[in-house]
């Protein structure tokens, strides 16, 4: 079982290294190919991506922060996404139609 966090804002790696998050690869974009049932995979997914993860029998843990207006489109430090609340969620996503 494999852990991803697909990221490719280095702020968020940092806030996974400081926040403990054991993590087994570190990637800029995922090939839901690679994924088996019971890995895990950590980040900000578009939701068609994040359900062909769960079809594939792995665990989703979205990379939630609460973002002010002010700071979309922005780079943001480790420091940054603790004040907006940084936190991982797990859904479970699937294809109805």
């Amino acid at each position: 079982m494999t852990t991803y966090f697909v990221s490719r804002h280095p702020g968020a790696l940092e806030w996974a290294t400081e926040e403990g998050i054991t993590v087994d690869e570190f990637v800029l974009h995922l090939d839901p190919v690679e994924i088996q049932p019971g890995d895990t995979v950590i980040g900000s997914l578009p939701v068609n991506l994040a359900a062909e993860v769960c079809a594939r029998g792995a665990e989703f843990r979205h990379l939630s922060l609460d973002l002010p207006p002010e700071l979309r489109g922005r780079e943001l430090t480790a420091e940054q996404m603790r004040a907006c609340g940084a936190r991982l969620e797990t859904f479970r996503i699937e294809r109805v139609g």
